[in-house]
């Protein structure tokens, strides 16, 4: 029971950090009052900068509840407090970013609902949430390294026990650069008015 409550933890915490963001985006654009802070002086970092923080502040509030939940039926141990906080901050980062796209692109109600049933949640399912990808035969281990989802989960079970099925260089590496991108696609979409502005 222990070894699933990371990845519990963080299912959450994805979940959050998204729903917040792409539900926030897509109401502001849904009732046209996105427009008014699209005309203000505020650069556009900043908007990205507003939303994903509070994907982020969602998220990690989910975590932390699910979290303490858990302690009613089992105590998992806590190796790496700085690798727990680290790799939760910057999952519900990377996923508040994507939900900030799915929000751009989305023209209605359906297309939101879309991305969350259809693709993240398999995605969080084959992520190693419950289980380690090294049951899996060979060719599903590798096709699991492709899920950007087994980095999240594994570089935060890392920060519970101390052992991961990924390397935690790797893990960390994955989540940065994935922040990275998401941030410059971001700022691209909304130099361009991509969703917004037409």
């Amino acid at each position: 029971m222990a070894f699933i409550v990371p990845g519990l933890v963080m299912m959450a915490v994805i979940n959050s950090s998204y729903a917040n963001v792409v539900s926030s985006f897509f109401g502001a654009k849904f009732q046209r009052n996105i427009e008014e802070v699209l005309v203000s002086p505020t650069p556009d970092w900043v908007i990205i900068a507003g939303y994903v923080l509070g994907g982020v502040v969602r998220g990690v509030v989910v975590g932390v509840l699910v979290f303490l939940v858990s302690l009613f039926f089992v105590h998992p141990a806590l190796m790496h407090g700085w690798a727990v906080i680290l790799f939760m901050l910057l999952s519900s980062v990377v996923f508040s970013l994507a939900a900030l796209i799915n929000g751009i692109y989305a023209r209605n109600f359906d297309e939101v609902a879309f991305f969350q049933n259809f693709i993240l949640t398999p995605f969080i399912y084959l992520g190693g949430v419950f289980y380690s990808i090294h049951s899996l035969p060979a060719a599903g281990q590798k096709v699991s390294l492709y899920n950007p989802l087994v980095y999240m989960v594994n570089g935060f079970r890392y920060g519970f026990f101390g052992f991961s099925d990924v390397n935690p260089g790797i893990c960390l590496g994955v989540l940065v650069f994935l922040t990275i991108i998401l941030s410059v696609v971001n700022l691209l979409l909304f130099k361009k008015g991509i969703g917004t502005k037409n």
